[in-house]
């Protein structure tokens, strides 16, 4: 009789099949013990760098998904690609051109009026403004409604940027981040540094220039804490840049730009100066037409939706003859750079690129403003070199130098940013042996700008907004401080007689609840005394009311001294954050 088989072992599981099983709750475990440990104590400096690679990552793969999103759309709703509509275009039946910038101001309204509470797009102002008073936190809900609108606006025939929403959409990015492990605001403020660096490189395949961007632009100082893990965020962004497009730059120049040395730089500081006075023009229209906007939307009563839909009509209407309008605009300053437009067709088109960007922003559609500043100054930087050129032939190293020189010394005036916008000329075209004639105009452009403006278009925003970001902290800080916080309440200590805090009171000698630190200082100031009370606010008396007003209702006191030491405990902060 055959002996039976021996029983048979049970197979292993796979190493796989062990590792999810048991492995990864582990795993998953260990990352929440972290987590913990994070908002507790804060990151430490290898944490920190890992976020900030994370960020970078998280910045680059937004940056990315919305520049391909843009071209997607606009394939999909004109059929030509952003490299053949300039050209194309006019192929395209004429109602159509006014159709589909109609159509998309009108979503744009829609999206914005439904999910923002005063229908505009987030840009890099509202960044910088968050990252002074909000401590690096940016509105989360709005920010994804303006990148969906920004989207559609340069999809859809807008004539703005694609940066200044790539920069916010960063910044949503480091708040998820920001809120997940509980930050401080200095801390909060350096993950957005480190997401808008990562946005911007991955945006103009610039790592230098985006390091040094999220520096001179957002956290308006250079901190030597802050600029590792900046680093690390912008090559991140980089890699995701160059894994998509390859290592290659974003402009390449058909003619090699060169430069008869000192003797050609008086030209570049002339050219800097006319580009202060452009870029001011674009600001100075762009304002305007918001301003006129406001005004006629206020006096019509129409519905706020309707004014991108407006905006897009107008700009559906200049494209029927200048379709160069359509998008960022990286085309025409390709063919600036390679001296391909005539002088007068350059003049114009600058002026028709200043209408209509002005239209687009004015007219409350998404997108930015740092792509037409580079168009518009490679116009004018091709129009000054013709001339120049012409003027003193043996004397000139051609055009395509004056059209860099400009795309710089423009986009510096209208950032305010000289360095960052210099270094992203020098790795966008891969020329770094004209830096001279760039730096020269851009020098003297910011100088100027500076002057005509405050400081930047996103500052002059700002101080129409009553925000003065632009004086520095010792403007903004005492805005963002409320007196409450600060008062001393009835039966705390060294608290005045009341006999003689009411009296103050009745007086008129009093303070508001809510009141911002910089308007308490000012009655400081203005009434003198060593406290003043703080009183709720009363509601306004009707002409048929009868009798004598109401006592005020005293909640507490503040005393100059605790308003001064207030004052300078958050500029040491601030001063200690700027010099970690």
């Amino acid at each position: 009789m055959a002996e039976a088989p021996p029983p048979r072992k049970p197979q292993s599981e796979p190493a796989s099949i062990i590792w999810l099983t048991g492995g990864l709750p582990q795993l998953r475990r260990q990352a929440a013990r972290a987590l913990e440990i994070i908002r507790r104590k804060g990151p430490s400096k290898v944490q920190f760098w890992f976020l900030a690679l994370l960020i970078g990552i998280g910045a680059g793969l937004a940056a990315l998904g919305f520049r391909l999103g843009i071209d997607l759309l606009q394939r999909t709703v004109y059929g030509i690609d952003d490299q053949a509509l300039k050209n194309e275009a006019h192929s395209l039946p004429w109602w159509w051109l006014i159709a589909v910038p109609t159509v998309g101001g009108l979503i744009v309204g829609l999206i914005l009026d439904r999910f923002t509470n005063d229908g505009r797009a987030r840009t890099v102002t509202d960044v910088i403004e968050d990252a002074a008073l909000e401590g690096g936190r940016v509105e989360i809900r709005e920010g994804l409604a303006s990148a969906a609108a920004s989207l559609v606006t340069l999809g859809m025939g807008g004539s703005s940027g694609r940066e200044g929403p790539v920069v916010h959409m960063a910044g949503v990015v480091s708040t998820w981040f920001a809120q997940r492990i509980s930050a401080s605001p200095m801390t909060g403020r350096e993950l957005l540094g480190c997401a808008v660096s990562g946005a911007v490189a991955a945006s103009f395949n610039a790592p230098i220039a985006g390091a040094l961007f999220a520096h001179e632009v957002i956290l308006r100082h250079f901190s030597a804490h802050a600029f590792a893990p900046i680093a690390i965020s912008a090559v991140a962004g980089t890699v995701i840049n160059r894994q998509a497009f390859g290592g290659a730059t974003e402009f390449n120049l058909w003619r090699e730009p060169s430069l008869s040395f000192y003797v050609e730089l008086p030209a570049f500081m002339l050219l800097g100066i006319i580009c202060a006075l452009v870029a001011a023009a674009l600001v100075s229209a762009i304002l305007r037409a918001d301003a006129a906007g406001a005004a006629l939307f206020s006096r019509t009563g129409w519905p706020r939706w309707l004014r991108p839909t407006l905006a897009g009509t107008l700009l559906g209407i200049i494209a029927i003859k200048f379709p160069h309008i359509i998008g960022v605009g990286y085309q025409t300053i390709f063919a600036a750079l390679n001296g391909a437009y005539g002088l007068g067709q350059v003049m114009v088109f600058a002026v028709i690129k200043v209408l209509a960007v002005a239209i687009t922003l004015g007219g409350r559609m998404g997108g930015g403003v740092f792509s037409p500043a580079l168009v518009l100054g490679a116009l004018t930087g091709l129009a000054f070199g013709m001339i120049a050129t012409s003027a003193a032939p043996d004397l000139s190293g051609g055009t395509t130098i004056y059209a860099m020189a400009g795309m710089g010394a423009v986009g510096a005036a209208v950032l305010g940013a000289p360095i960052s916008t210099a270094l992203i000329i020098f790795e966008m075209t891969g020329d770094f042996q004209t830096g001279i004639a760039v730096m020269t105009a851009v020098s003297l452009s910011s100088a100027l700008a500076s002057r005509l403006l405050h400081r930047s278009f996103f500052l002059t925003q700002l101080e129409l907004r009553g925000i003065h970001v632009a004086e520095g902290p010792q403007a903004w800080l005492p805005q963002n401080m409320r007196i409450n916080t600060l008062m001393r309440t009835p039966g705390s200590e060294h608290f005045p007689a009341p006999d003689l805090v009411r009296y103050l009171a009745m007086s008129g000698r009093a303070l508001v609840d809510g009141t911002t630190l910089d308007l308490a200082l000012s009655e400081f100031d203005r009434l003198g005394g060593a406290f003043l009370p703080v009183i709720q606010p009363t509601e306004l008396r009707s002409p048929e009311m009868i009798g004598p007003p109401a006592p005020p209702e005293i909640i507490g006191v503040l005393y100059h001294v605790d308003a001064l030491r207030a004052l300078n405990q958050a500029l040491s902060e601030t001063a200690a954050e700027e010099h970690a």
